[in-house]
């Protein structure tokens, strides 16, 4: 049975578990053919202080054969091929997760050989503005931990949350420049700026508690300076002003949101699709 997450002492919980249900439900005005379809749905079996305890992935399709892998950043990957649809396809997702307070997300040494964390990516290219912001806010704070939360409460304070302005293919500079957009939007103007500025960064793709879209926001990658070599993910959440806490559920990291797009693919057909989406995410023990 679901708890009421408003009940709920957070500041002294130190460990929650939660069941996340998703479906994708593509109808076609026509019969489609070669279906090749991608899901970012399930986290890996660990993440730090998250562990998934189970999961289940299916397709409301005869004949689709179903198959998962990992990609270069560790997600787990699922891919559906159907040589024909008749008018519809549904892709059910279930997982079970479980966090626990203070356990660190350590990367082990290595850990900046794939420069993506430095890199500007195709969405969180810096213009001339952004690399003036990065300037400014790198001298206002010292680098690390202080710089990031600078950054994280300039872009709360320069965005307006609004729906419908942006797309999956804005970029930083352009929901800069219009200056509203959903938590994709926040989180690529902040990789945007950390990058800039020479902190590793990474777009986290997952989940707040309720329902609605998948939420995104921010790790910043930083040493752990013991001595392994091994470094710390510090997770923010620009589009709230906040660090990352228990309610967070992550699915899946990348440079930019095309790395961990929920549901994407190709069919060979005239016609176009149409998605329904539904999630939620339920809280089911906590202590």
């Amino acid at each position: 049975m679901a708890i009421e997450p408003s009940s709920v002492d957070w500041s002294a919980a130190r460990r929650a578990s939660y069941l996340v249900r998703q479906t994708f439900r593509y109808e076609y005005p026509e019969p489609i053919r070669d279906l090749s379809h991608r899901l970012v749905v399930i986290p890996p079996e660990r993440f730090g202080d998250q562990r998934r305890l189970w999961h289940d992935v299916s397709v409301g399709l005869d004949g689709a054969r179903l198959e998962n892998r990992f990609d270069r950043f560790g997600n787990v990957i699922f891919d559906i091929f159907a040589p024909h649809v008749v008018d519809s396809i549904e892709f059910v997702a279930e997982v079970s997760v479980e966090r626990r307070r203070a356990e660190p997300n350590r990367l082990a040494d290595g850990w900046l050989a794939d420069g993506y964390l430095l890199e500007p990516s195709p969405l969180t290219h810096p213009d001339d503005r952004l690399m003036r912001a990065a300037d400014d806010l790198a001298e206002a704070a010292e680098w690390g931990l202080p710089l990031a939360d600078r950054i994280n409460d300039w872009v709360y304070q320069s965005m307006t949350y609004r729906h419908g302005a942006t797309g999956v293919r804005t970029t930083a500079a352009e929901a800069l420049e219009l200056g509203v957009g959903v938590c994709q939007d926040y989180a690529h103007v902040m990789l945007a700026l950390c990058r800039a500025c020479g902190l590793p960064s990474r777009y986290v793709s997952g989940h707040l508690l309720g329902q609605g879209g998948t939420h995104a926001w921010v790790e910043v990658i930083l040493p752990a300076g013991d001595g392994t070599g091994d470094a710390i993910a510090h997770a923010f959440d620009p589009t709230h002003a906040s660090r990352g806490g228990l309610g967070h559920v992550t699915v899946a990291v990348g440079a930019d949101y095309s790395d961990v797009a929920p549901t994407s693919g190709t069919y060979v057909s005239g016609a176009r699709g149409r998605l329904t989406a539904t999630k939620r995410v339920s809280l089911v023990e906590v202590g």
